[in-house]
């Protein structure tokens, strides 16, 4: 394993809403250049965790450091212009813009010309997208539409993007694009925090999976061996605990 600083570490995070605790003492580490997978059952505290990173919800305790500097607490904003920007889970596009407009608004913090580099940047990527950029974007197919929210985000120039669940509600052909389009992304050098349900998709991407369980990290396991793993199976229902043995 390499020495090098981690470009996203989180200790002891907790995240709450009103008197519910959603996430309870997470911690994890993020290499710069890998993929991470956060997973678990619905309402176990993966869209939270993304959530308390991006500024979208003050974190209750804990630590993140993002490329060395602390960042807990600060305004989404200043974490897009740091580098650090989320797809949310849903696409949330802007139906009555056209993909060419919801693309150049995901990189307003970006100058002129840079922002033309990018947008044919996400273009090489989503090369689907490039036909119908002058169509608005409410007009789309769902994964047309998913291809739009990945292209804004970066539009913004990350040096780590954070993805919630990019495979829900796809079609196995386009889920199988999508994951070739985020398997190209890393190897162009972005680190990604993948919140995801579908294991065959973490198990395609992610360098390790983290097994999130009533708002903690419950055990890690290597992304080739997800699918193998009895726990993660577990964890997702899809087989029955092992019964405990009775005393003769």
């Amino acid at each position: 394993m390499s020495d090098a600083a981690p470009i996203l570490r989180v200790r002891n995070l907790r995240v709450g809403y009103g008197r519910t605790e959603i996430v309870r003492d997470v911690s994890f580490d993020v290499p710069a250049g890998g993929v991470i997978a956060l997973m678990g059952g619905n309402g176990a505290g993966k869209t939270t965790v993304l959530r308390a990173l991006s500024g979208l919800v003050r974190p209750r305790g804990g630590e993140v450091g993002f490329l060395g500097a602390p960042i807990a607490g600060r305004h989404p904003r200043e974490m897009v212009m740091r580098g650090l920007v989320q797809v949310p889970q849903g696409r949330f596009v802007w139906p009555g813009m056209t993909v060419q407009d919801n693309l150049v608004l995901g990189g307003v913090t970006r100058k002129t010309r840079e922002r033309r580099e990018l947008l044919a940047f996400v273009f090489e990527v989503f090369p689907a997208l490039r036909d119908v950029q002058q169509v608005r974007a409410g007009q789309l197919s769902g994964g047309q539409q998913q291809m739009v929210a990945v292209g804004r985000a970066m539009m913004a120039r990350p040096s780590m993007l954070m993805m919630d669940e990019p495979s829900a509600g796809l079609a196995p052909r386009i889920v199988d694009e999508m994951v070739e389009a985020i398997r190209r992304l890393h190897v162009a050098g972005l680190s990604i925090l993948l919140v995801e349900q579908n294991i065959g998709v973490a198990a395609a991407l992610a360098d390790t999976a983290l097994m999130l369980v009533d708002g903690k990290i419950a055990f890690s396991v290597e992304g080739r061996a997800l699918a193998a793993d009895v726990g993660v199976m577990r964890s997702y229902g899809l087989v029955e605990a092992a019964s405990t043995p009775q005393n003769e």
